[in-house]
């Protein structure tokens, strides 16, 4: 008979009451999301550095303060506003007692971002030293805190113009690895210089500022990769709304920015659905046809901003708006304010409905090459040649097959190695035959005229929605030689142009495998990189043996058990926005050989002999 479980006493000692400060610390995910280490656009860090420039921005929107000043060097961070200052008799409180502040008074703050009196006492909790100085009139106060307990306050006179000047360091017990990066900071600048046209925002003496605010975000992502508009950017602005959009020949999909009071809502929301839906009936009942909004979004590069007084987010991390009462006020103004521009520029409304008219033309040929690919495939529906199926799969909306992946191979000799050794409950296979074709320039009908391609998406049963993927990991397990690498990264240019959220879910990685093995009779070691090849010979003795491993097939499946078993080392995929991944990606995918290859001559490292 099974042992019964031991039973833990539940009574009055069990029962704790947090303060707010101890429920910040230990429950740090609800108020900033996830920690992170930096590398990441939405970790930990950068939330915190948001929240105390979110009142700065708030401030400016209110007409007091037109320049903020943001320092980081290393893991401190001081941030100068030049606003309104708080008020001096309450500066305490505003950093450090819950639900303190004056977002709740609409008087003072209209459009404000932070309207749960969190954002800045969750910032002092968290950090290991905190200060915050105000100045008003000519005089200040400053108080200082550690772990967001208060340790010392001055007030004096001043000479310092108004303004708040807050300096954190992010705790280093919760935030053990986090290291600020530039790029994640400027990016996050550049949003707030485009959604407060004049506002002068200076990082470690480096100016952002925009004069033409949506239209400029707009620009900036067509030039990140090259693409030229078919049209001049569309561009309403007014106090509470504003929109730019246009279309690019060369992009594939939609590309939209959303904000919500100054706040990059990443998930949308009902301001996002609401100005899709305005510019489908604007587009459909000027043209007097009943085009599908994918037909009409299809190349579209565009960004919606909206201030509201009272907005509803999903979490503190404020990613998604749920304000469902603005819906269809928010519809007709859209839809209204374009038939007006269409009215008054007929030429550019033109050129829309035929961009459109083009895309559905598109779409129809791709239904064919996707009924004869399916046509095509009957024979194998139940069996993918190239698939060595698993027998759990992942289920995210069930919460089932958590731990199931496939190794996406090159070549028989490869996958031999893990189909030896594999777990066939959890871990699945499928056999690349030689270098897959490089999409980075292709529509997406190649994926059903290419049986390769095609094959895969039906493997991991990404056609329809991310929502179907059968694995919850996808591991590119490639030689570690160049042509592994040049596999590598052209499966990584397919995900990411056509299936890029399984990169934006966190699905894709890369297997880590050993580059050498040294050995004497009595250990074996195996070794990742020159460096520790170098310190397991020295350690071993110069009688050891070392051996270069040049593919997964010289690995044998004694040998590679260990390297997918518990002790895998993975490398997971990093999303980065479009602005970002199409540049590089463009260099090094694109049809650009004679520039790749001056680029190579003149960064190419030749070793000197000694």
């Amino acid at each position: 008979m099974a042992e019964s479980k031991k039973q833990v006493v539940y009574d009055e000692s069990k029962i704790k009451t947090l303060s707010s400060l101890e429920h910040i610390r230990l429950r740090t995910g609800m108020y900033i999301g996830r920690i992170g280490d930096g590398s990441h656009y939405d970790d930990g860090c950068y939330i915190l550095l948001k929240e105390i420039i979110d009142n700065a921005i708030d401030e400016f929107i209110m007409g007091a303060g037109k320049e903020v000043h943001i320092t980081v060097q290393d893991k401190c961070v001081i941030v100068r506003d030049f606003g309104r200052g708080i008020p001096l008799g309450k500066l305490v409180e505003c950093v450090s007692q819950i639900n303190t502040g004056a977002k709740y008074n609409d008087d003072v703050f209209q459009f404000s971002v932070g309207l749960n009196g969190v954002g800045t006492k969750a910032v002092n909790a968290l950090s290991r030293d905190f200060m915050v100085r105000s100045h008003r009139e000519g005089a200040y106060v400053e108080a200082f805190f550690k772990q967001g307990r208060l340790k010392r306050e001055n007030k004096g006179k001043t000479d310092e113009p108004d303004g708040t000047l807050i300096r954190f360091e992010p705790d280093p017990e919760i935030f053990k690895h986090s290291e600020f990066q530039s790029e994640h900071i400027e990016r996050r600048l550049r949003h707030y210089s485009y959604l407060n046209a004049g506002l002068k925002l200076v990082f470690n003496g480096k100016l952002f500022q925009s004069r033409n605010g949506l239209l400029d975000l707009v620009m900036e992502d067509l030039h990140g990769d090259g693409s030229d508009p078919i049209y001049p950017p569309l561009h309403y602005a007014e106090k509470t709304l504003e929109f730019c959009f246009t279309h690019s020949n060369s992009r594939y999909g939609e590309t939209f920015y959303s904000f919500v009071n100054g706040q990059f809502t990443s998930d949308g929301g009902t301001h996002l659905s609401a100005f899709r839906e305005g510019l489908l009936k604007a587009v459909n009942e000027y043209g007097r046809e009943k085009f599908d909004g994918d037909d009409v979004r299809e190349s579209m590069v565009g960004a919606v901003a909206i201030r509201l007084k009272d907005p509803v987010f999903e979490s503190q991390t404020k990613n998604k708006l749920g304000n469902t009462e603005i819906r269809t006020e928010l519809v007709n103004r859209v839809r209204e304010e374009l038939l007006h521009f269409f009215n008054r520029n007929k030429e550019i409304a033109e050129r829309i409905i035929a961009k459109v008219q083009d895309t559905r033309q598109l779409r129809k040929e791709l239904q064919e090459v996707k009924k004869l690919a399916r046509e095509r495939a009957k024979a194998i529906t139940l069996r993918i040649p190239q698939l060595k199926d698993c027998k759990v799969h992942y289920d995210k909306a069930k919460g089932k097959g958590r731990g199931s992946m496939i190794f996406i191979t090159e070549g028989q000799s490869a996958a031999g190695s893990i189909v030896s050794c594999r777990d066939v409950n959890t871990q699945a296979i499928f056999v690349l035959k030689g270098k897959p074709l490089n999409v980075w320039d292709l529509k997406r009908d190649i994926v059903y005229k290419n049986d390769e391609l095609y094959n895969l998406m039906r493997s991991l049963d990404i056609e329809d929605s991310i929502e179907n993927l059968r694995f919850e990991r996808v591991i590119l397990a490639t030689d570690a030689d160049v042509d592994g690498l040049h596999i590598r990264n052209l499966m990584i240019t397919y995900f990411y142009r056509f299936f890029d959220h399984v990169v934006h879910d966190g699905h894709l990685y890369v297997l880590e495998t050993p580059l050498f093995r040294v050995r004497n009779k009595n250990e074996t070691i195996y070794c990742y990189s020159e460096a520790e090849r170098d310190r397991a010979a020295e350690k071993l003795g110069k009688s050891c043996e070392i051996t270069r491993f040049k593919g997964l097939g010289e690995i044998s499946p004694n040998e590679f058990k260990q390297f997918i078993g518990k002790e895998m080392r993975l490398s997971q995929v990093e999303y980065a926005p479009r602005t970002e991944a199409t540049g590089i990606l463009g260099f090094y995918m694109g049809k650009n050989s004679p520039e790749r290859r001056d680029y190579i001559m003149e960064n190419l490292v030749v070793p000197v002999e000694a």
